[in-house]
């Protein structure tokens, strides 16, 4: 009884006391992490597009990482295709503009979830993704472009 009433007593003074220690002068800042990606379905994509469009300092670029044939049959207006499975899927990427606002997508949002990761890596700072992909956008009977 006695060590739980001496934990008890303890409690409010560990969760107050608790805190690291500043760093030494001179030493580097600690990494900010990359923003979170925003998640959206296909209507409030295309209002994010809508959006965008009309300032320029804001604009949206649409990646659709779906197969050259799959993009050829149908695509987002304006889309980029950069294919997921292609040999320089990443080279590709590296060629984009990191501080730019990019769209990604695919079919249904596999691929393009797994996209995510490397555009982190590769330092992209503004990601949005169409998590229902280009099935999700269609079904919302949003316009296409071929």
């Amino acid at each position: 009884m006695k060590t739980v009433s001496t934990a008890l007593l303890c409690l409010p003074l560990l969760l107050t006391g608790v805190h690291g220690e500043p760093p030494p002068p001179g030493a580097p800042a600690p990494e900010k992490a990359a923003p979170a990606v925003t998640h959206l379905k296909a209507p409030e994509a295309a209002k994010a597009i809508e959006t965008a469009a009309k300032d320029p300092a804001k604009t949206i670029t649409v990646l659709d990482v779906r197969t050259p044939e799959e993009f050829a049959a149908g695509h987002l207006k304006g889309a980029k295709n950069v294919d997921f499975n292609g040999d320089d899927f990443e080279k590709q990427l590296s060629t984009l503009d990191r501080s730019k606002t990019y769209l990604v997508h695919c079919a249904a949002g596999g691929r393009s979830t797994r996209s995510l990761k490397l555009l982190d890596k590769l330092g992209f700072k503004s990601v949005i993704h169409l998590d229902e992909g280009y099935k999700g956008w269609t079904a919302a009977g949003l316009p296409v472009e071929k």
